[in-house]
């Protein structure tokens, strides 16, 4: 995974990852998925930056091509961060952050609930609409 300045167009950051992949085929391995999560928020700020595109890649290489793309990542302006790690498996199908449900799948506000509306609230005394006057002369 690795995260791409924030000032640079998604195809630069597509135009990264293929030349990041070609150094993987180019060692003998080989990339079984990439996946582009999109310019996302950053925790904190990392080289005067808050937003970073985000890039998912599922590799199987030797060791050797693995550290070839980290030493090209690391060399890189356009790479604020990355993280390598090793698994036994590579999982297929999407990863957690894209099978996350859309904005589109929740339902809205007040829809598939059956409570009445705030205004129309039975359970609350309704309050007197006149101000408080305050005591004491002023």
């Amino acid at each position: 995974m690795f995260i791409a300045r924030q000032d640079i167009s998604t195809p630069q950051v597509e135009a990264l990852t293929d030349e990041l992949s070609n150094i993987i085929a180019q060692g003998g391995g080989s990339v079984s998925k990439k996946e582009y999560w999109g310019l996302r928020n950053i925790a904190y700020r990392v080289k005067k930056n808050r937003k970073g595109h985000y890039v998912l890649l599922n590799i199987d290489a030797p060791s050797a091509a693995v550290k070839e793309m980290e030493r090209q990542m690391s060399i890189n302006e356009d790479v604020l961060r990355t993280l390598t790690i090793r698994v036994e498996e590579l999982e297929e199908g999407p990863s957690a952050m894209m099978q996350s449900k859309s904005r589109d799948d929740r339902p809205r506000r007040g829809e598939g609930d059956d409570r009445p509306p705030r205004g129309d609230r039975e359970d609350r005394p309704r309050r007197d609409r006149e101000p408080r006057r305050m005591e004491g002369g002023e």
